[in-house]
């Protein structure tokens, strides 16, 4: 079985899909299927001349990477263009047995899934959280008229929606797509366990041994509600503790975020450390005391999992599609998405960090047994070889 997956980037600056693509596809290659990607180069990848329009060893996976051409107008600019993408995906399409489309709303993803219809190439779409109501809400008009003219037909002809969790599904029902789907998550590659990780962040980050640390790791973007969860922080006056704000953005929501720090008084027990990988993030998550995600809308949230895969508790707001399960199994908190419910949450945690450390323990065995990619592989294989031999495809929610 030969699958190609379709993304707009897989530059680790764009966040939880640029992983989650990579470890999928790793995985499912490891069950035996002929797994590649195929997407536009970014910036951020700085991938040489030499490795453009052909197959290159990209972090263990076959990756076709293609030049782009982005336009030089602000309201477009991430709509990039490629000849090149365009014609070869034109030319090999039918060499794959199914195509695995992540996005919508970009040149790549659309015109992958216009070519497998022109092609007769069974496709599935995982909209990456791009049909939920926040999302729509967010350049309304452009993307009501991108989705009624062009998007929603090839949405409407895919051989099945893949959604991430129940609440992906839900919210995008609303939009009466004629497609069947099925729930799937992602799963997750547990790091090596660093010795002592408590005490080496703290001193990577000049603090006390006993200073309770809280971390935020994601992609700076104002769905991320960073708004609620720095004024909510500026209330706790009375406690001790360090904020770490790990990730990046754009230089405007970068000085945005500073400015909020300043406001509510706590850029003096903040760490600012920008984009994080490897060894560093790892610390981070294994070293931290919480951690929280108070974003307005995540279809899943791979750090909350990766998080909780270590047994550190976390704080997350209802729009974090991992909340259900947070709150099902007391992994953590869940406040309602408004600074003072968030104060409140953390004011318990601080107040009660050993009964947050057991909430943290119980995690480990649910993320193994759930979610480790071997497991997600295996089903996703008898996804596609349902399509692929023209069956319906289950529903698979009933077990996330």
């Amino acid at each position: 079985m030969k699958v190609l997956h379709v993304i707009p980037s897989v530059a680790p600056e764009r966040g939880g899909p640029s992983f989650a693509i990579i470890e999928m596809v790793k995985a499912l290659r490891d069950s035996g299927i002929e797994a590649e990607i195929a997407t536009i180069n970014h910036d951020e990848l700085n991938v040489l001349d030499r490795s453009l329009k052909q197959c290159t060893d990209y972090q263990q996976v076959p990756v076709w990477f293609f030049p782009r051409v982005s336009p030089n107008l602000r309201s477009i600019e991430e709509f990039a263009f490629s000849s090149q993408f365009t014609t070869w995906l034109w030319q090999a399409m039918q060499q794959y047995d199914l195509l695995h489309v992540h996005g919508i709303f970009s040149y790549p993803s659309t015109v992958a899934m216009a070519i497998a219809r022109l092609k007769g190439v069974p496709y599935i779409v995982r909209p990456l959280g791009q049909l939920c109501e926040w999302s729509l809400q967010q350049k309304t008009r452009k993307k009501q008229i991108y989705l009624k003219l062009i998007e929603k037909a090839n949405l409407n002809h895919s051989h099945s929606l893949h959604f991430t969790s129940q609440q992906e599904q839900q919210e995008v029902s609303r939009l009466n797509l004629k497609s069947p789907s099925f729930i799937l998550p992602h799963g997750l590659f547990i790091p090596p366990t660093i010795r002592d990780a408590h005490q080496q962040l703290r001193k990577h980050l000049n603090v006390s041994i006993d200073e309770p640390i809280i971390l935020f790791l994601s992609r700076l973007h104002s769905k991320k509600g960073l708004d609620y969860l720095i004024p909510a922080m500026g209330q706790l006056t009375n406690y001790r503790f360090t904020f770490v704000i790990a990730g990046s953005g754009s230089p405007e929501y970068e000085r945005e975020v500073q400015s909020l720090l300043i406001s509510h008084h706590i850029q003096n027990r903040t760490h600012c450390i920008g984009f994080v990988k490897g060894e560093i993030k790892d610390l981070l998550i294994q070293g931290a005391d919480l951690f929280a995600l108070t974003s307005h809308s995540e279809n899943f949230g791979v750090a909350v999992l990766e998080a909780l895969a270590v047994g550190l508790p976390v704080l997350v707001t209802p729009g974090v599609a991992l909340a259900s399960v947070v709150k099902q199994y007391q992994l953590g908190y869940v406040p309602e998405l408004n600074s003072s419910a968030i104060a409140c949450a953390l004011e318990d945690y601080l107040k009660n960090p050993e009964l947050a450390r057991n909430m943290g323990k119980s995690a480990r065995q649910l993320v193994f047994e759930k979610y480790n990619w071997e497991n997600i592989a295996s089903q996703m294989q008898q996804v596609y070889t349902k399509i692929i031999q023209q069956k319906p495809v289950s529903d698979l929610a009933r077990s996330y």
